[in-house]
């Protein structure tokens, strides 16, 4: 059979299959290519924080169900939890945790909740903000979800400081360190200012610093700031520049 017949009919089946292939591929709105993004952001269990218009609340994979009510929806809905697992280079689960993601509404601040664990009513454990409810007779666990803007690292480039930030459960030893300590964790613990939520500022020097926080020999990047770099060994950290 002439090549030339063979090529241009191929062509043609591939013309007719195309447009029937395209719409077979989902097309993904802009409110969901947005909670998609929130959900590579979700690395740790800490109390409950705001993305956006997105409140994110997590939990540790230790039971076999989780899930949250709220006040506004006088607690007839429980919303289960969902898995996500963070892999390492050769694509095996390096962890696991659980996440609940509430879109809220402009005119939303003030958001009670109660968590059910395996079937049993309790407080979230990674917010240590409750209060008691007259209307239900029941202690809640609370979040403020007015728009503010959320702790971060700063620099006080007149004062030649760094405020470094991190925002996690309460009452833990989170300690810094970074290329300005050649790498010893062991000098700088930072304070709990308020619960959850840890500080320390240091005098740096103009020049440009790599850095992570410490629980144990774990290290963590600094949520707060989106600069990332590789320190020597490939682990990642967090990069800051002081001018």
């Amino acid at each position: 059979m002439n090549r030339k017949f063979l090529y241009g009919l191929a062509v043609a089946v591939c013309m007719i299959a195309l447009p029937i292939f395209a719409k077979d591929v989902p097309v993904l709105s802009d409110e969901q290519l947005n909670y998609a993004e929130i959900v590579t952001q979700i690395k740790e269990v800490r109390a409950p924080y705001l993305i956006g218009d997105y409140l994110i609340f997590t939990a540790e994979k230790t039971a076999d169900y989780v899930g949250i009510a709220f006040d506004f929806e006088n607690f007839h809905t429980i919303h289960p939890y969902q898995i996500h697992n963070t892999y390492n280079a050769d694509n095996e689960i390096e962890s696991s945790l659980l996440f609940y993601i509430l879109k809220l509404n402009k005119n939303q601040k003030d958001i009670k909740y109660r968590i059910v664990v395996d079937g049993l009513w309790t407080l979230d454990p990674t917010n240590p903000r409750q209060l008691y409810d007259k209307s239900t007779g029941l202690i809640l666990s609370q979040v403020d979800a007015s728009r503010t803007i959320p702790p971060a690292t700063e620099i006080n480039e007149k004062a030649g400081t760094v405020r470094f930030v991190y925002v996690g459960k309460t009452g833990q030893q989170i300690r810094l360190g970074g290329s300005f300590t050649n790498w010893d964790s062991w000098i700088y613990e930072m304070e709990e200012v308020k619960p959850g939520l840890y500080e320390f500022e240091i005098s740096l020097p103009p020049g440009t610093y790599q850095y992570a926080y410490f629980t144990g020999v774990t290290s963590m990047v600094d949520r707060t700031n989106p600069e990332r770099c590789y320190t020597r060994d490939g682990k990642e950290a967090s990069l800051i520049v002081v001018k």
